[in-house]
């Protein structure tokens, strides 16, 4: 325990030197694609099993489910990374709309814009001196004062996803992780295996692929990994057995 505490300590004082930090702030504001490739396999894993489900429940052919489900891929997959390419890109275009309106308000009324600087750090507790000296500082650069009236008056991030990247990967974790639950169906057509169950074989593949994308985002954001894998097994079992009803219900629709 001790060993691994002074390798920690170690470790995190080799990160904070004054050469690491300089080349850290130099490499910029990488963003993380985690949410997008979450979103994507979440999603993908989601519909695609609906789909087998509801399908199960009308008691229908595992060709249907191919077609339903190469349809679900190519589809819902394209638009859910249309959606977040748009979504994207509309974060982007706000903060440069209120880039903007703020150049022009700096330009046009810079007393006004001081004042509503010196507002904002008064409420995170400077006062007297401090505040005043915080406030010529931040006013005496035209840019670093615009991007904190950006994030401190509007809330809005400065640094954010490159639209197409985010939209790239939110359709690759879709149909990578979407096609797993049809797996099971796709060997029964090329080998013709009549006996096995399809359907079970999908829930246990898709129950293993929602699991690894829980424990991979638990990785990435600190949860312990057999909580974060069991939390999406459970959205997906829910998911699963809604759509399952759906087909039991509906089966009198294409009987």
């Amino acid at each position: 325990m001790n060993r691994r505490n002074a390798s920690d300590d170690a470790r995190l004082r080799a990160t904070h030197t004054p050469t690491a930090i300089q080349e850290r702030q130099r490499g910029g504001h990488p963003h993380t694609y985690l949410r997008d490739f979450v979103y994507g396999a979440v999603d993908g894993i989601v519909t695609t099993f609906a789909i087998v489900s509801s399908v199960a429940g009308a008691d229908l052919s595992s060709g249907v489910v191919l077609v339903l489900g190469a349809a679900n891929l190519v589809g819902d997959g394209f638009s859910m990374a249309a959606s977040n390419y748009l979504g994207t890109r509309a974060d982007r275009q706000l903060v440069e709309r209120v880039r903007q309106i703020e150049e022009q308000h700096v330009d046009t009324y810079p007393e006004g814009e001081r004042e509503e600087v010196r507002q904002i750090f008064r409420g995170k507790g400077l006062s007297g001196d401090d505040l005043e000296q915080m406030v010529a500082l931040v006013t005496s650069d035209r840019k670093h004062w615009i991007d904190t009236m950006i994030l401190e008056e509007y809330g809005l991030s400065l640094y954010g996803a490159t639209p197409w990247r985010a939209a790239a990967m939110t359709f690759s974790a879709f149909v990578l992780f979407g096609a797993l639950p049809l797996l099971p169906f796709i060997y029964i057509f090329l080998k013709s295996a009549g006996s096995m169950s399809p359907y079970f074989a999908s829930s246990f593949v898709t129950a293993v692929a929602f699991f690894a994308v829980g424990t991979l985002k638990g990785r990435f954001v600190g949860q312990k990994w057999y909580r974060a894998g069991a939390g999406t097994i459970v959205l997906g079992g829910v998911a699963a057995i809604l759509a399952y009803y759906v087909g039991v219900v509906l089966s009198g629709v294409v009987s």
